[in-house]
């Protein structure tokens, strides 16, 4: 019988070993930006600060994300490659340190940025160095393996960091994350081979030649409300299911886990329904995501339904990250083809734009509305993130694009 062709099939054990660092790496960085959802209640009271307020430590770190990711990879574009990995890998390690550390909001919200930006940079270094590691045909591959690491946060790192936080405080979160940081670092520095500089790399310029072009700016606020629609609920979902629906603080976690695995499946599944032409499948993902959203209203108030809730809004909040992923590269290389790596960048630059504005814009409802109101609230974004893949898909029939 013909062996099935995986990723992982006819890669050298030394590229196998060195992706594997990586993906180590991508597992703790995946865990620090989201185990904060599981721990809003206990940060908020530990620190006798409003739920809101603990909320924005998430959207500021996406916004630290958004803003200093292309700027510092540009400057930084010409020093060598795995040098820098080990550089922002050190400093994503101190940033977690000190938010451990941290006795004020201020400080947990500025190590919190600090560690956002390594956060960023990482990534964008990383994906550039596990293409390095193979021949040319097999760069895809590798970059999904080295992204299996965000993928395993999900579904392991979130919730288990929000028991540690839970069980022995949430200080504890941080140093278990700085622990699973320094083995990624100590992984990287043995298993990854030193990279050769490129001959070019990106520029603050070709930032702009996006930026002007009204195609990829389209592209980019569709990502940005696809993903706020939904960080508009999911940032509030730890104290919804325990003010709401009714959940015990150590229940959560186990929510969190539900949520995980329904994130991977969607995001296996957004893969396979994007591969022709992405935007047209997203039209439909979003279509099924403004629904999803709706139905919290009702599933999420019945502790027995609250299962289906949590398990539908991971299946669909995390489809649509394949398809504006792939869609923004087709389009960058049909328009902006020298800028085509940088346009990847600010696609999730878009992301965390979309994270952070959906996380302030929930803050807002839970302080002044209460906090269903976020389910409608996150479906009115995503009604405009399908407003744009609609525009975005006649555009590309008009122009004879794809």
């Amino acid at each position: 019988m013909e062996q099935e062709e995986t990723p992982m099939n006819n890669l050298s054990s030394k590229a196998i070993i060195g992706l594997l660092s990586l993906a180590i790496s991508a597992f703790a960085i995946g865990t620090t930006e989201f185990v904060i959802v599981g721990l809003l209640q206990t940060v908020a009271v530990d620190l006798d600060i409003t739920v809101t307020k603990a909320g924005s430590l998430i959207s500021g770190y996406a916004a630290a994300i958004a803003i200093g990711t292309p700027i510092v990879t540009t400057m930084t574009g010409k020093l060598p490659k795995k040098g820098l990995l080990l550089t922002f890998m050190s400093i994503f390690i101190i940033g977690n340190i000190l938010s451990g550390l941290s006795t004020t909001y201020e400080l947990l919200m500025i190590s919190r940025i600090i560690t956002a930006v390594a956060h960023g940079v990482f990534f964008a270094i990383a994906a550039t160095v596990a293409a390095e590691l193979v021949p040319k045909d097999k760069q895809a591959s590798a970059i999904s393996i080295m992204f299996t690491g965000l993928t395993v946060a999900t579904i392991i790192g979130v919730p288990f960091g929000t028991f540690i936080g839970q069980a022995v405080g949430w200080r504890a979160t941080f140093y278990s994350v700085a622990a699973l940081g320094l083995i990624g670092l100590l992984a990287n520095i043995w298993a990854v081979d030193r990279i050769k500089r490129p001959a070019e790399s990106p520029t603050l310029g070709d930032v702009g030649r996006l930026i002007a072009n009204p195609r990829i700016v389209l592209a980019l606020l569709m990502t940005a409300f696809g993903f706020g629609g939904t960080f508009a609920l999911f940032t509030y979902l730890s104290p919804i299911l325990e003010n709401v629906s009714g959940f015990s603080e150590s229940a959560i976690s186990w929510m969190l886990l539900l949520y995980g695995v329904a994130v991977a499946i969607g995001n296996i599944v957004g893969g396979k329904i994007s591969n022709n032409h992405p935007v047209k499948a997203l039209r439909y993902v979003f279509f099924i995501q403004i629904f999803v959203l709706l139905l919290q209203m009702v599933l999420l108030p019945s502790q027995a339904l609250s299962y289906l809730s949590v398990f539908i809004l991971g299946l669909f909040a995390f489809m649509l990250t394949p398809g504006v992923q792939s869609y923004i590269l087709m389009l960058a290389e049909k328009l902006v083809p020298k800028a085509k790596e940088v346009a990847s960048a600010m696609n999730i630059a878009a992301f965390n734009i979309g994270i952070a504005g959906g996380s302030a814009i929930g803050g807002f409802v839970v302080d002044y509305m209460d906090y269903m109101d976020t389910a409608w609230i996150g479906a009115i974004m995503v009604v405009v993130a399908l407003l744009l893949a609609v525009i975005n898909y006649r555009l590309d029939k008009k122009q004879n694009l794809f």
